[in-house]
């Protein structure tokens, strides 16, 4: 097993923004393998994401984003349950990113339970949270969403939303 340095603990922070002792307990999981450690944190927060999701969403923020020189604009609600966390920049950068998703690939649910039998096409074409990210399509926005929940210790959910093109 490799030695686990305070570098190797602080790169891993740096990259995930968890605690010290997960990092250092994530590195020795791994064998001090950063690419594992890391995985090891991501399955910790997929975890922690599934024990939260029952908690009660009454804080957040409504974000606006045009894009297209003002020919489509978005609207998205993203619920918390402190508005402590509804001001962290991960939440808001977040929401930000929630509703540029929006704007670029138009679907037409928050969730796959969401969908509706007129909808036609796959889940990852209709339901947002099923969606690979624009800006990493090794990540879908389900997976954004269980980071921050893993980050802020709090549940975090995409209410709604809606999207408005010129000439639709």
């Amino acid at each position: 097993m490799a030695d686990i340095t305070t570098a190797m603990i602080k790169e891993l922070r740096e990259a995930t923004s968890c605690g010290v002792m997960d990092a250092k307990r994530a590195l020795e999981a791994a064998g001090g393998d950063m690419k594992q450690a890391r995985e090891h944190i991501r399955e910790q927060g997929i975890a922690t994401a599934a024990k939260r999701s029952g908690r009660e969403t009454n804080q957040g923020i409504v974000e606006s984003y045009i894009h297209g020189g003002g020919r489509i604009g978005v609207i998205v609600e993203l619920n918390c349950e402190t508005d402590f966390v509804a001001n962290t920049p991960d939440f808001r950068q977040l929401a930000r990113d929630v509703a540029m998703q929006v704007a670029a690939m138009n679907p037409a649910v928050v969730s796959v339970e969401d969908r509706k039998p007129e909808h036609e096409g796959t889940d990852a074409e209709l339901a947002l949270m099923a969606q690979p990210f624009i800006k990493d399509s090794g990540r879908t926005i389900g997976d954004l969403v269980k980071e921050v929940v893993a980050k802020t210790g709090e549940n975090v959910r995409v209410a709604r939303f809606a999207r408005f093109e010129l000439g639709r």
